[in-house]
């Protein structure tokens, strides 16, 4: 990197720095404000912070290792969450709205009650805002680290950090994140993500236009490909080292078993945080749009370019910052690490904003300082932003390969999905079930992947297995325990009054109706699924020279969005805007 690539990312710091600390005043008011905006973001803006979310540093460098490990069909381990995602558009994205919490912790003692009910709150609060956000934000330091390391930065500075590279690395990006993600709040965050999102957007179109051309456009490489599975859209068969269980497993388990299955932590944020639930509801299909269909491809045609120059590389992750180094110009080497920069700093300002809520919410003013007032609740969140990135620099600090480390998060994640999407729909799960799933899901995901104590070298299998043990456990502490209390319950209905069968008799005891027609919203949920993968995959049958394809997925998607909008127009009379 020359001193016009510095003076480019100097100059983009201090925009973002200047922006969050501008911001800062909009959430120093109470903790509605730090952590869910005051409850007033537009879908749009709401939509795309939690896609870029999503689109950190770590995520283009984990497709080049996916893709070069199993090929295109290899993403199906992080598209298969696009069934949960759609599943969050119209089952869930309103009921989160209405519910009004800070955190998902917080659902806890709204849906259950007592003792065990403080309990599950206390324990889910410390797993997800310590262990598990950590280990989120470590990957993240960890890509950034790769991606320093692969530019050679501190030689560009002049400076030799000698044997300490990685760790002063890893301080320095924390303190740089921390400056304004922990003052600012989520309205700094979601702002700052906007203008993030965009530029690494760009970046990501600038590395792969760059890296197309150099090897003579894309013909050269389906080229390259000929005869090979490396291309294919469709993930089934023995394909590239991925195995049948595996793809199994993806399509049809991980996603409704992991914990993220009635929508995920910081995706909850953003639902809490929007206007009304109509505007929840557009933000949840705008993210799904934004992250699959639209950001998918540049990943993944990098990564193809990435596998056609560097074909023997050691650690194939490297390939998308080996291709800015070596073909990016001046000026635009600079652009796209600002744009990788923008992509980290908007995942770690949400994970530390993320992480903090838990501690000061569900932990701090739940159980040491309920009396709190609004002041010292705001001090306290920005202090435990403090730990929190402190915590995930020491996980970043000892992590090795991102795509491990993600496949960890899914192994420690998965168990307890089922479970929270069934407390939506059924009186009889209880807090016991719930405790049990999460911490039975955490505890099986270390013994078969860190502490491998059960020996289970497909990962596939290692799904099903922390899935079915997980099942078990949980539903023999369901019904080994009391269900909730009547009061309880009726409470939690006439608050989100839910559709389905699974609440008759509060419905009854209450005489309301639910506002949720549940057989229409699953119907407009397949058509979701529909719309959203047909657009995707049709983009990517034409990027690949698969016309076929994509005339067929986009024959699907236009079918799928025919169904919806007429599904629209049947809408079921029940008292609020259904427009999306």
């Amino acid at each position: 990197m020359g001193i016009l690539d510095w003076a480019v990312v100097g100059l983009y710091l201090i925009l973002s720095l200047l922006l969050g600390l501008y911001l800062s005043r909009r959430g120093a008011r109470s903790l509605v404000d730090f952590f869910v905006s005051g409850r007033s973001l537009p879908w749009w803006l709401a939509g795309t912070s939690m896609a870029a979310t999503t689109f950190s540093i770590d995520t283009p460098l984990y497709v080049c290792g996916l893709v070069a490990k199993r090929g295109v069909a290899g993403n199906w381990e992080w598209w298969s969450f696009g069934l949960t995602h759609v599943v969050m558009i119209y089952l869930f994205a309103r009921l989160w709205r209405r519910s009004e919490i800070i955190t998902d912790a917080e659902l806890t003692e709204l849906r259950y009650g007592g003792k065990p009910a403080a309990l599950l709150r206390a324990t889910k609060a410390f797993l997800f805002a310590v262990p598990i956000n950590c280990i989120g934000m470590g990957y993240a330091l960890l890509a950034m680290v790769k991606v320093m390391n692969a530019l050679d930065v501190w030689a560009s500075l002049g400076v030799d950090p000698g044997a300490n590279a990685k760790l002063w690395s890893v301080i320095g990006i924390s303190l740089l994140v921390l400056i304004y993600a922990g003052v600012a709040g989520l309205w700094g965050v979601v702002v700052t993500d906007l203008f993030q999102f965009v530029l690494a957007l760009f970046g990501a179109i600038l590395v792969a236009i760059f890296a197309l051309h150099h090897v003579g456009g894309m013909g050269t490489v389906i080229q390259h490909f000929q005869g090979t599975a490396m291309l294919r859209l469709w993930p089934w068969g023995e394909q590239v080292g991925l195995s049948a269980s595996t793809l199994f497993a993806y399509i049809f388990v991980q996603w409704w078993a992991f914990r993220r299955s009635d929508g995920g932590g910081e995706f909850i944020q953003r639902l809490a945080a929007a206007k009304d639930e109509t505007e929840a509801e557009r933000s949840a299909w705008w993210f799904n749009f934004l992250n699959y269909v639209v950001r998918t491809w540049p990943w993944v045609l990098v990564a193809l370019v990435a596998q056609v120059i560097y074909p023997n590389l050691a650690d194939p992750e490297l390939g998308y910052p080996l291709l800015m180094r070596d073909f990016l110009p001046p000026v635009l080497l600079g652009v796209v690490v600002a744009s990788l920069l923008a992509a980290f700093m908007s995942t770690m300002s949400t994970l530390i904003n993320w992480g903090a809520s838990y501690l000061t919410r569900d932990l701090y003013q739940r159980f040491v300082r309920p009396q709190a007032g609004q002041a010292e609740l705001v001090a306290a969140g920005r202090l435990a932003s403090v730990g929190v990135t402190a915590l995930g620099a020491v996980a970043a600090f000892y992590a090795q390969d991102v795509t491990t480390v993600f496949r960890l998060v899914i192994a420690i994640g998965t168990g307890p999905g089922l479970v929270l999407i069934l407390r939506w729909f059924w009186w009889r799960v209880n807090a016991a079930a719930e405790w049990t799933a999460m911490v039975a899901g955490f505890v099986i995901g270390l013994g078969t992947t860190v502490i491998p104590l059960i020996q289970i070298p497909d990962f596939g299998w290692r799904l099903l297995v922390t899935t079915g043990l997980t099942a078990v456990a949980w539903v023999t502490a369901m019904y080994g325990t009391a269900p909730e209390s009547e009061a309880t319950l009726n409470e939690f209905y006439r608050r989100i009054r839910p559709g389905g069968p699974g609440w008759q008799q509060q419905r009854q005891a209450t005489g309301l109706e639910p506002l949720q027609d549940l057989g229409w919203e699953l119907r407009r949920t397949v058509a979701g699924v529909g719309l959203l993968f047909g657009a995707m995959l049709g983009v990517g049958g034409f990027l690949l020279w698969q016309p076929w394809v994509g005339w067929l997925c986009w024959t699907v998607a236009v079918g799928a969005g025919w169904w919806l909008r007429h599904l629209q127009r049947q809408a079921p009379n029940s008292g609020i805007d259904r427009q999306v």
